[in-house]
């Protein structure tokens, strides 16, 4: 099929994605007698179509809300393909978090599917289409000669009835999504970032009628309609903390085996990934395994460091669930159980600016007040301890801000599918947005005092603090979804004590 500039475009979503190369180095025998009798003698496979999932309903919902943003218009929503790790080898394939999001397949989704909504200018009714590349035969030689696609390389795909049965949507097979990208007009908006690939061929198609900012629009629509979240995701968050929570557990008993070798923080690292990999899909972001002065570094994840009695271990951690929604929890842990006394200081400093940010955060409020109440507790305690050069009040002047040498990160962020969610969010939205019931997000306040930092006496350098809980807005209020997981300093030391009595 040609597109309005002549150009074929009907097999760009085939093409575009055969598998990488290995006929140098393929022992497969070329023999007809071979491939006749390895598609031969198979037992009949039956297609048992299951019952829609739990969240189709709730997907289907998020396409009719989307849809109404775009009335007269089809929206391709892809979820992306695999991404080379190394030579023909491919990182663990996440779909696009939009994509799940409005199909509802989240770990076990098929790279390079395509979602498709249309809708009319004159109706609420819209159509979905799910595209994706269905089960290959065991007559075709894709089954056993494709080490990219083929079942005996990666196990049977499903088929278009039974994903069409599991999450309630229209299904074809991707070969057909050809002829969708070749029609695409200046009706037809694309989410860019999802899938180069399909979109260069989009844009091929549209030619000059292309709007590039639309495109744009649809991503921060995509983004902006995920900040309320539903009751299945916020289901799915609490499960997510309670895996995470055991996971801390885990690693709290692995703490004699942790300080026994030279390189413990990966022993934290490989411990909480077990428990994510056992109840979950697998973690939600890189594990921060930060012990004592690597605690200072806010993104430690090379966690390839001793953990050592005396010194805290900070642990920034979250389970991603099957239905790739995570959790993002910190702690901070001394390693021999207790904290000393300036470990303690600092440590119930933290708590305290958490605890005011959690005072202010319910709905009507502006999601930048919670981090300005922490903020607030930070600049008075630092300015006690004689660490800034101004008062308190001047520190907390937008032309000030000399408290935020030792907390620069923020507050919150927002929280969900991606642990840094809702990102492509207008600001009006997101860091001066209304706090709304259903909104989830992170309270995180840290100190951070680099062991080099001579502005910090030296009791306090090297030491590194964050306490990080998640917590769900509700009609009165905050619900931290993480409140049975250990907070202050005494509880914490009880923690310890009791899992690894």
């Amino acid at each position: 099929m040609l597109d309005n500039r002549g150009m074929d475009t009907s097999d760009a979503l085939t093409t575009t994605k055969a598998p990488r190369a290995t006929s140098n180095r393929s022992t497969l025998p070329p023999a007809a007698s071979f491939k006749e009798y390895i598609g031969s003698q198979w037992a009949e496979r039956a297609d048992v179509v299951p019952p829609a999932r739990e969240q189709a309903a709730f997907a289907a919902a998020r396409r009719v809300k989307l849809a109404a943003l775009y009335p007269g218009k089809r929206l391709i929503v892809p979820a992306g393909g695999a991404k080379v790790r190394s030579n023909d080898t491919d990182y663990p394939f996440r779909a696009h978090s939009a994509f799940s999001w409005l199909t509802g397949w989240a770990a076990d989704a098929e790279p390079d599917s395509v979602l498709v909504i249309e809708s009319a200018d004159d109706s609420d009714e819209l159509s979905a289409t799910l595209y994706f590349r269905e089960r290959a035969g065991r007559d075709s030689d894709e089954f056993y000669s494709n080490p990219q696609i083929g079942e005996f390389w990666i196990g049977a795909r499903p088929s278009l009835a039974q994903v069409a049965g599991d999450l309630a949507i229209a299904t074809a097979g991707i070969a057909d999504a050809g002829a969708v990208v070749a029609s695409a007009d200046e009706n037809t908006l694309v989410l860019r970032e999802a899938d180069a690939e399909l979109t260069a061929a989009v844009d091929a198609a549209r030619g000059d009628a292309a709007d590039i900012d639309l495109d744009a629009q649809l991503a921060r629509d995509l983004s902006e309609l995920r900040l309320v979240k539903d009751a299945y995701e916020v289901a799915e968050m609490r499960a997510a903390v309670a895996s995470t929570k055991r996971g801390f557990e885990d690693v709290i008993r692995a703490l004699p085996q942790i300080t026994a070798h030279e390189r413990g923080e990966r022993i934290v690292e490989g411990v909480f990934y077990a428990r994510a990999r056992g109840e979950g899909n697998a973690v939600g972001y890189d594990t921060i395994a930060a012990s004592g002065p690597h605690a200072c570094v806010l993104h430690w994840t090379r966690n390839d460091g001793p953990v050592v009695p005396g010194d805290l271990i900070l642990i920034d951690a979250g389970v991603e669930a099957e239905s790739l929604y995570t959790a993002d929890i910190t702690r901070t842990l001394p390693v021999s159980g207790t904290f000393s006394e300036p470990q303690r200081l600092v440590y119930e400093t933290v708590r305290e600016a958490a605890d005011a940010a959690f005072a202010v955060a319910r709905p009507g409020v502006r999601f930048r007040d919670v981090h300005a109440a922490a903020m607030a507790v930070i600049a008075r305690r630092t300015a006690e301890w004689g660490l800034l050069p101004v008062t308190a009040e001047e520190a907390l002047e937008a032309d000030g801000q000399q408290h935020r040498r030792y907390m620069v990160h923020g507050t919150s962020h927002h929280l969900g599918i991606d642990v840094h969610d809702c990102a492509a969010a207008r600001r009006e939205l997101y860091q001066d947005g209304i706090l709304e019931p259903g909104m989830v997000f992170t309270i995180e306040p840290g100190l951070y005092f680099q062991p080099d930092d001579l502005t910090v006496p030296d009791h306090l350098r090297g030491i590194g603090v964050r306490i990080e809980d998640d917590v769900v807005v509700t009609e009165s209020g905050v619900e931290s979804l993480s409140a049975g997981i250990p907070r202050t300093a005494d509880e914490v030391e009880a923690w310890i004590a009791e899992l690894r009595s």
